[in-house]
């Protein structure tokens, strides 16, 4: 019996030292990048602890005491969408579709981030609403509220476990280490600095986290441009490699299906994405929102957005260009072009995924030092998208499922205590929700499904309460309730029946991304038809009930004259000409 308990716990330390035994790496860090590592996370760990004595009540966990300037709140605002799916997904996806991922930048992000800090921020900021689905409960009801509160847990528990998927793809590629292990322990910082300080931590680390990303991504898209010799040779240099597709214009193969590598018409930027896609995130997406409603006064909340579109039109640069710069300049040791394919197409010929582009060009620009700061600055990606997700899937759960239907009158250090439950919980249960990405062609094919499935519907939810004073209560449930159906639905017809993509996406050529984006203009398309219908066959509510939910039955408050300076529509007319500008040099 002695030896072959030994020979078991033998076989049992064995397994345990491959888990924790780094693979075959492309780099080896110095003594200068471990430090760099080492000393962020003592930064982001030192700001949970320090900020725990700021969150012992429910306004200040969950809301950060509504006590963050413009700049704060504009600069957490856009962080909290840069996680490290952004710079890997949409660097992967720049790699696969070419420059048409920065409509996701520019029409997918900026008219609906003017939309928000301009038109709808008084009914939410005024509202004092926790939450999303907490208006949703103020214009339609609880039903409404619950089955928006159930779908957007479900939709951030499966965006933290992208995030979650993305950093182990930088540990695995860059050090070599076992991905189940990077996925591990990654989250632990997360979740302690979050738990620790709620909202007001995740916000500071945000801000922090946004200068790291700049500094230590940006090396990547200049010494890469230098290399390629510049745009236009770069450009010249893709149309040799990739002649059959334009990988280097925005709009000018959108006039048929077959004429861009996406795959995709012009209808579907313009509506799918341009408007439901992007509208649905940034204006019902309670990550993001959450961020603004944490403002110190409506002014602020109205600017924090506007703020934070002028750095949103400048992030293709760090994120798409390494995408673009990746088809020419990667290689492999023989010489040859890198040919990167899906997650599900892996294999022993092409060993590296769309995902893993910006850290193969990390790997080749950054030398001692700046690779430890490359690294963290996608650690910050992860670390700053994953804890957008985790606190407000904690708000969320704990404002709408178990305040009001599992213990209403808890005191409010419990429901702080249960807030801080729900994040380890969150935090748990990604870890899970990471190993359904490996199953995607890529990252931001995965997360736009998902924004097709739960956010697309609520869109038409959420425009139909504010804007339509005839909207019922029943009309709201079961419009968001068929249009949820109806996303997931078009995405299953497909799955087992791949010919009916003609029907979905209007073209047998188009792509994910493309099929994406056509799902959720069905999606909306369906929430709203059902909404009027229901609410015609249904009571409306008196104006007195609508006030402050409703624009004509809400009188708009009024803060007085301020400088030009300080104008919000003065800065969104600025930022709309530079959009439309960028759009044309891009054309």
């Amino acid at each position: 019996m002695v030896p072959l308990l030994t020979t078991a716990a033998g076989q049992s330390i064995s397994s345990l030292a491959m888990f924790f035994q780094p693979g075959k790496t492309l780099a080896h860090l110095t003594a200068l990048d471990v430090i760099v590592i080492a000393v962020y996370f003592a930064m982001v760990l030192w700001i949970g602890f320090y900020l725990k004595k700021q969150a012992n009540t429910s306004e200040e966990f969950f809301m950060a005491g509504r006590e963050m300037t413009a700049w704060i709140a504009g600069l957490s605002f856009v962080s909290a969408n840069l996680g490290s799916l952004e710079l890997m997904g949409w660097a992967g996806s720049a790699y696969q579709y070419g420059i048409l991922a920065a409509h996701w930048y520019w029409i997918g992000a900026i008219p609906a981030m003017l939309f928000l800090g301009l038109v709808m921020m008084p009914f939410y900021y005024v509202s004092k609403t926790h939450s999303v689905p907490g208006y949703l409960k103020l214009r339609f009801g609880e039903s409404s509220r619950v089955l928006a509160a159930v779908s957007f847990g479900f939709m951030t528990i499966l965006m933290s476990g992208v995030n979650m998927f993305a950093m182990a793809v930088v540990m695995k590629v860059v050090l070599g280490w076992d991905i189940t292990f990077s996925i591990f322990v990654s989250s632990i910082a997360v979740a302690i600095y979050v738990t620790l300080g709620g909202l007001r931590s995740a916000i500071f680390n945000e801000v922090l986290q946004f200068v790291l990303i700049w500094a230590g991504a940006l090396l990547v898209p200049i010494l890469g441009l230098i290399q390629a010799g510049g745009w236009h040779n770069l450009q010249a240099k893709i149309l040799l490699n990739y002649h059959n597709q334009d990988y280097t214009h925005m709009w000018r193969g959108m006039d048929h299906f077959a004429n861009n590598p996406m795959g995709v018409h012009w209808t579907g930027i313009v509506f799918g994405l341009g408007f439901v896609i992007s509208f649905g995130y940034w204006t019902t997406d309670f990550l993001v929102v959450q961020r603004v409603l944490a403002a110190n006064s409506l002014r602020s909340a109205q600017m924090a957005p506007i703020i934070a579109s002028v750095f949103k039109m400048a992030v293709p640069f760090i994120v798409i260009l390494p995408g673009l710069l990746g088809l020419v300049l990667l290689q492999n040791p023989d010489g040859t072009l890198m040919h990167l394919v899906g997650e599900n197409a892996l294999s022993a010929a092409n060993p590296h995924s769309y995902n893993e582009v910006l850290p193969l060009l990390m790997v080749r620009y950054c030398g001692p030092g700046l690779l430890g700061l490359g690294i963290t600055a996608l650690i910050a990606g992860f670390m700053s998208g994953m804890a957008g997700n985790v606190s407000a899937f904690s708000a969320v759960w704990t404002y709408d499922i178990y305040q009001p239907h599992i213990n209403k009158n808890a005191t409010d250090s419990h429901y702080v205590a249960i807030g801080r439950w729900a994040t380890i919980l969150g935090v748990m249960v990604s870890i899970g929700a990471a190993y359904l990405v490996m199953n995607a062609q890529g990252i931001m094919d995965y997360v736009q499904a998902l924004f097709s499935f739960f956010i697309a519907p609520l869109l038409g939810t959420i425009l139909a309460g504010m804007f339509w004073k005839r909207a019922t209560s029943a009309g709201g449930f079961w419009g968001l309730l068929a249009g949820t159906f109806t996303s997931v639905g078009l995405y299953i017809w497909v799955k087992i029946n791949h010919s009916a993509l003609s029907i979905v996406a209007f073209s047998p050529n188009a792509k994910d991304m493309a099929e994406n984006l056509y799902r959720a203009l069905w999606s909306f398309v369906v929430c709203v038809g059902v909404t009027f219908v229901v609410s015609m066959l249904t009571k409306p509510k008196t104006l007195d009930e609508l006030s402050g939910l409703v624009y004509g039955a809400t009188v708009i408050p009024y803060e007085g004259p301020v400088p030009l300076y300080k104008n919000h529509w003065f800065w969104a007319s600025i930022v709309i000409v530079v959009f439309f500008i960028l759009n044309l040099i891009f054309w």
